[in-house]
């Protein structure tokens, strides 16, 4: 019998400050460094997306997020080296000040107008933020 196919799971969340959305540059990760992007990582295991969304949101820029106030506003079947499915959430209020917590994989981090985003920001995370402004809650991206 051969193995059940498995697919990687990350979630990525949209901190939005005054209408203006947090970026992450990623430096040194072997992945798209000098790109921007936005708080996200693997879902661990036995851990819910709002849980991985509050980890990552803690692990990165030192915030802490409540689980209500976490809403999953999308989600991408991607294939680029290998095939994943992304959960994007969003959310608006947290305790903390935002702060560049691993220097080691990003080099800047700044607010931006999700409509007028930098070039350098990785395609499907564009396609997502722009899914998220069109209301648009399921995409694919990659395939032929």
């Amino acid at each position: 019998m051969s193995a059940r196919f498995r697919l990687v799971s990350a979630v990525h969340l949209f901190l939005f400050n005054g209408g203006r959305l947090m970026l992450l540059r990623r430096f040194q990760t072997g992945y798209e460094d000098g790109m921007y992007s936005v708080v996200a990582g693997h879902l661990e295991g036995d851990e819910t997306v709002v849980a991985a969304a509050i980890r990552e949101a803690r692990e990165e820029v030192e915030v802490d997020l409540a689980p209500d106030d976490v809403q999953v506003v999308g989600v991408m079947h991607r294939r680029s080296n290998d095939e994943r499915i992304d959960w994007f959430v969003t959310c608006t209020r947290w305790t903390g000040t935002p702060r560049n917590a691993e220097p080691d994989k990003c080099d800047d981090l700044r607010w931006a107008d999700p409509r007028a985003l930098p070039e350098n920001v990785i395609p499907y995370v564009r396609r997502a933020i722009e899914n998220y402004l069109a209301g648009r809650w399921f995409d694919s991206y990659g395939f032929p």
